[in-house]
């Protein structure tokens, strides 16, 4: 079984950005964190993160300094000053080619058109790096797909994002304690999304 060493979620500083699509996940790091009770450390590098408990093990949560274009520098430091390989890594990021509240895990592959994504693969040389995407909703055609990204949810959207949010940190978890493939066969398997709702 592949055994994890960190979960990185994928957004923008600053709180102008807090509340965007293209943060959640951050939001998702952030729920790991109060639900295991850590705390965010600057690390020696360009990454914040917090080393948790879970089911006994120690895992690091991890959150660049960087924008989202760059945060592969702060999965690099990460890398190299925690001693982690790109395969133990488990990035959390937003994901707008699939339904909103649907979940994607994938042990490799393309970046998809996600410049974070983009970034980390550019950076630690590999597409071999396990990925959690959180679908935020489908893009109009009409619609800038930067404008939609760092748009803030809808209303109607908002009144079940905490639910998202859990679901998602469950498979986060379940990604750590029973493996990928668990999680996999758990929360890839409906079309439309995992809300359960």
């Amino acid at each position: 079984m592949e055994e994890l060493k960190a979960i990185i979620g994928l957004g923008n500083p600053g709180a102008e950005y807090s509340a965007t699509r293209h943060n959640i996940g951050w939001m998702i790091v952030d729920n790991l964190l109060a639900k295991f009770r850590g705390n965010w450390h600057s690390g020696r590098g360009k990454y914040f993160y917090s080393s948790i408990k879970i089911g006994g093990r120690q895992i690091n949560l991890i959150r660049s300094k960087t924008y989202m274009n760059n945060s592969g520098i702060g999965a690099l430091d990460a890398l190299n000053k925690l001693d982690i390989l790109p395969s133990e890594f488990l990035i959390v990021l937003d994901d707008f080619a699939i339904p909103f509240g649907a979940i994607r895990i994938r042990k490799s592959g393309s970046d998809g058109g996600h410049n974070g994504l983009a970034s980390i693969i550019y950076h630690l040389g590999t597409q071999h790096i396990p990925r959690l995407r959180v679908g935020i909703g489908l893009v109009d055609e009409n619609v800038d797909t930067v404008d939609f990204v760092l748009s803030d949810f809808k209303p109607d959207e908002r009144k079940v994002l905490s639910k998202i949010i859990r679901k998602s940190t469950d498979a986060a978890i379940v990604a750590f304690k029973q493996g990928l493939d668990k999680s996999m066969s758990m929360f890839n398997r409906k079309s439309e999304n995992n809300l359960g709702i």
